[in-house]
């Protein structure tokens, strides 16, 4: 491997290093539904399994798949393989983020939680499933830049929990506990921070797409078309 193709995988990689933390959070969660105890805490997820379930295998799936979206020469030399994954990813996205909405609204919202916490999920929530949607619109009229962007901005918002353990995990080395409006505001800047960075990403590069890149965009599109 060339150092320039390791360059290239820098991204995805850092990327399935921020959904670790959320994953071994699911798995945690997967393993009490399955044999653990119910508690005031985890009650509602034995009430109604199926929305937590679908969330979390949705969401691993969308977070470490859809890193390998952003590996350049994977996206110009593999665009069969590009367009495959887009498929699979669009609906992973929108389970993912259907889900998140279902729980928010229909779950008894576990100590501590509040309508603060509550609205950040929903908005969120909604932008992520509407920039998936807008994107594979977008794609289907063969706008190669919105599709991207939109991806994109799909994409961070679904990484929100992964950027979140990091604040605040930092703040609680730095400062202290994490409780109350503190850690909402704290999981509201996880998001902001992703979303900041998604818009940074989308406005600092050109919106014209390489030979390679339109190569792969059209063969994408080509797929979804079929």
């Amino acid at each position: 491997m060339t150092s320039s193709t390791r360059a290239g995988w820098l991204i995805p990689t850092a990327l399935i290093a921020l959904t670790l933390v959320p994953m071994a959070g699911g798995a945690v969660r997967l393993a009490d539904l399955a044999g653990g105890e119910v508690t005031p805490d985890n009650a509602r997820f034995f009430a109604a399994p199926l929305p937590v379930v679908a969330h979390i295998l949705s969401a691993v799936l969308y977070c470490v798949v859809g890193a390998l979206q952003f590996a350049p020469r994977f996206r110009g030399r593999r665009p069969g393989t590009h367009r495959v994954l887009g498929r699979l990813l669009v609906p992973a996205g929108l389970a993912m983020g259907l889900t998140g909405l279902w729980m928010t609204l229909f779950y008894a919202w576990p100590e501590g939680d509040g309508d603060l916490l509550a609205a950040f999920r929903l908005v969120f929530g909604s932008a992520m499933v509407a920039s998936i949607v807008l994107g594979f619109a977008a794609i289907r009229r063969r706008d190669f830049a919105r599709h991207r962007a939109w991806m994109i901005r799909g994409y961070a918002i679904a990484q929100g929990a992964g950027t979140q353990a990091l604040v605040t995990l930092s703040w609680v080395l730095l400062v202290g506990p994490a409780e109350g409006m503190t850690r909402t505001l704290l999981l509201g800047a996880g998001w902001a921070i992703n979303v900041a960075v998604a818009e940074w990403i989308i406005r600092g590069r050109p919106t014209r797409p390489t030979q390679a890149a339109a190569g792969s965009a059209k063969a994408h599109v080509g797929g979804l078309a079929s």
